[in-house]
């Protein structure tokens, strides 16, 4: 477990890592939502998106066939994340993926620590949004900062 109170937006492919397809390498993060150190945020745009994704196939077969389905996913997400309510202020970083605006944004509204993606187009903005204070890092890279902020 790593120390220091962090908030942070997941996207929805770290998510369906954390959730559906049970990757190690994202494991870390679960630890320490369960252990309080790092508060994951979420809005209604980024819920919307989640559901629409697990609903699909062959993510929806792949929970069904582990006894689950998305809306309970979404309820056990609800129940642990952080919902920032109203509209978003605008990041003032222009991700060239619209659909993953929302993302940054949410960040941005909710006063995010980290935004933890493994998507491209966000992940190419990590040094313009460093010199905002947000810090955009892959699962792996984010458990090598928490683990740097824990040792500061």
């Amino acid at each position: 477990m790593i120390s220091g109170r962090a908030t942070a937006v997941l996207d929805t492919n770290v998510l369906l890592d954390l959730w559906v397809f049970a990757d190690p390498g994202a494991a870390w993060l679960l630890d320490e939502i369960a252990s309080g150190t790092l508060q994951p945020l979420r809005c209604a745009g980024c819920d919307t998106e989640l559901l629409d994704v697990l609903r699909r196939s062959p993510i929806a077969e792949r929970l069904a066939a582990a006894g689950g389905n998305a809306d309970a996913l979404l309820q056990r997400w609800s129940s642990v994340a952080t919902l920032v309510d109203g509209p978003l202020r605008t990041a003032g970083l222009q991700c060239r993926d619209p659909d993953d605006q929302k993302f940054l944004d949410l960040a941005v509204t909710g006063r995010a620590t980290m935004l933890i993606s493994k998507d491209r187009a966000l992940l190419a903005l990590a040094r313009r949004a460093r010199a905002q204070g947000l810090r955009i890092a892959t699962p792996a890279a984010a458990r090598l900062l928490r683990l740097q902020d824990h040792a500061a």
